[in-house]
Parts: C-alpha cells; structure tokens; sequence
C-alpha cells in the first residue's frame, strides 16, 4: 500500500454522498482517484465533480445478473489501482468474487453497533429492542453481509420519543466523524487488515 498523497482510494455510491462529502472536507493525505455510482442521478457524483474528482456511472440494469454487474464493476476500480475501496452508501450486495478480489482493501460503514442489526432497518431495530444506545461501525467487507471486523465504532443515544428519523440523524453525524478518521488510519498504516 502507498502512505501519503500516494495512496489511492476509489469510493463507491449509490446515493447523496453525505459520507463521501465528508471524506472530502477532512482533507485526509491521499488521492481520491474515482468516484464510481451504479445510479447516474446519484448526487454523490456532483460532490465528487466539485471537488474535481473523476466520476463513472455503471448502471447496474443494464447487466444481466449480479455476477456480470461486479465483473464489470471490478475491471473499472482496477483501472485506478486503488490501495482502499470505501462503500458510501453503495447500494447493491456484492458477490464473494468481488468481494474476495479486495480483501483487505475495502471498507463500509455501517449504522449499527456490529454485530448488532446487520443489514437493514437498523434504526427501528434497535428502538423497537428497546436499546438505549445505537450508532454506526467502520468495518472491513468480507463475504457474510456486515460481519468484517470492525475497525471503529462511535455510539449515540437513543432518546425518549425518538424514531428511525431522528435516530438516523444523529448517528450521521457520528458516521461523518469517524469514516474519515477510519480512513486517515488506514492510509497512515496505523490500522491494518487482521491477518
């Protein structure tokens, strides 16, 4: 892997792109080399334009199957050879293939306290368990959905009265703080994948 301006990061999404904006603003010492969208609507790549980033768009309609989506999603985040691949917001669950081929160099955010509510919903999950904490994990993507080891996690409270709206804010803005951090780590070489 490369350290500094050197080390290369292409970041997948599917949406807004709040996370990568906030990537963005931490000015981390490193090159984001592409960002790359399975929807071209997705406002995540007007923030990626502004900051002067490369965009791709790879519909993901337009193939026939999971397998041929990823095969081609791979053959363009090889083009940049990035050290690190960052799920932000990326939408779609990807094959072991994919997966496997970046171990150890991909990563995902995720707004739950792992192993707690893998998948969906989260929010709700956790109100409706009755928890009186939530808030979102840095981890490495291995093939089982959410289960790589976590690399960082960042907790907020679950008030009285609060909905999966409310609680979801909250735990955004823990997400911007600490994917970035996750990040600046990783590329400082102080966090490494768990051989």
């Amino acid at each position: 892997m490369g350290e500094g301006k050197d080390f290369g990061v292409v970041v997948l999404i599917s949406g807004s792109g709040s996370n990568l904006q906030a990537i963005i603003d931490a000015r981390l010492p490193l090159t984001i080399r592409a960002v790359i969208s399975n929807k071209a609507e997705a406002y995540g790549l007007e923030r990626a334009r502004q900051a002067g980033i490369p965009t791709e768009v790879i519909d993901h309609r337009e193939f026939a199957d999971r397998p041929a989506f990823d095969a081609a999603l791979q053959q363009r985040i090889d083009r940049y050879q990035p050290d690190l691949v960052v799920l932000a917001g990326f939408m779609r669950i990807l094959t072991d293939e994919l997966v496997n081929h970046y171990r150890g160099r991909m990563i995902n955010i995720h707004p739950s306290l792992l192993p707690k509510y893998r998948g969906t919903n989260t929010h709700t999950r956790a109100i409706e368990a009755g928890d009186t904490v939530a808030g979102c994990s840095v981890h490495w993507v291995t093939p089982e959905l959410d289960a790589g080891p976590v690399l960082l996690q960042a907790e907020v409270p679950i008030h009285p009265g609060d909905n999966a709206d409310t609680l979801a804010a909250r735990v955004l803005e823990q997400e911007h703080k600490i994917y970035p951090e996750a990040i600046r780590r990783i590329a400082s070489g102080e966090i490494h994948w768990p051989n």
